[in-house]
């Protein structure tokens, strides 16, 4: 898909983002970075891949989609509902993160430990990363000895919340959120091994709906994710960049 990158002129319509829960930190300096440069507004819609597919597929009121995965946005290509096909913008990294005092060296086999009584995941049925975080505990041989302890969360946000309000001991999360400013200094968190789960490629398409709306400002917005302004943005929240 090729759109060119030009500032959008002032506009009283606004730009609606439906974005991936992990990316919610990241977005929000993407959507400071734009708005300096472009007299644009824009809102950003968080929840699950899954949840925001379903609500896109039911006509909701979308420019674009910053997707947790390439899945759900190829889904919704192949159904029509995109202009162009979708584009990776990033990877995304799995860490195990809690608030409590727990030497975390042994990596998530210390999900094993009696001590821990309780792990957030993301839902795997609607949020990527929950799919990663149980790819990795059957990797490392522990899905079945830890499963009574996981308590599920319909995203990241929310997974997040469990682990910040101590409600779990542990969690499964997106590095892009221990890496942003407000959470930065919070708890204590290790990196999951990359060879323990699938690539998670995150994925973003320019709705249907742009057309409607405002496709000049969602165009600009889309190209400017892949500018070198944007990827070290996207770095220094911890995603990788290829």
């Amino acid at each position: 898909m090729l759109i060119l990158s030009l500032p959008v002129a002032a506009s009283c319509q606004t730009l609606r983002i439906a974005v991936a829960a992990n990316a919610q930190f990241v977005t929000q300096a993407l959507k400071k970075a734009f708005e300096k440069k472009n007299p644009v507004n824009i809102e950003i819609i968080v929840s699950s891949s899954g949840k925001l597919t379903a609500q896109i597929e039911h006509g909701a009121p979308y420019d674009l989609f910053m997707s947790a995965d390439m899945k759900y946005p190829e889904t919704l290509y192949k159904t029509g509902q995109t202009i162009g096909k979708p584009r990776v913008y990033a990877f995304g990294k799995l860490v195990l993160w809690t608030m409590n005092t727990i030497n975390l060296d042994k990596g998530i086999q210390i999900l094993k430990q009696p001590f821990i009584k309780t792990i957030a995941v993301a839902n795997p049925s609607t949020a990527p990363y929950g799919v990663a975080a149980t790819q990795s505990m059957e990797k490392e041989g522990i899905f079945n000895s830890v499963k009574s302890k996981i308590v599920y969360g319909e995203s990241i946000a929310q997974v997040d919340g469990y682990v910040l309000s101590r409600v779990t001991d542990i969690a499964f999360t997106a590095k892009s959120v221990v890496e942003s400013p407000s959470l930065k200094s919070k708890g204590r968190w290790i990196e999951v091994p990359d060879n323990l789960y699938s690539p998670i490629a995150q994925g973003v398409v320019v709705l249907k709906y742009a057309k409607a709306n405002d496709f000049k400002a969602a165009s600009a917005f889309y190209s400017f994710l892949f500018s070198s302004q944007a990827k070290a943005i996207f770095e220094s929240f911890g995603y990788k960049i290829k």
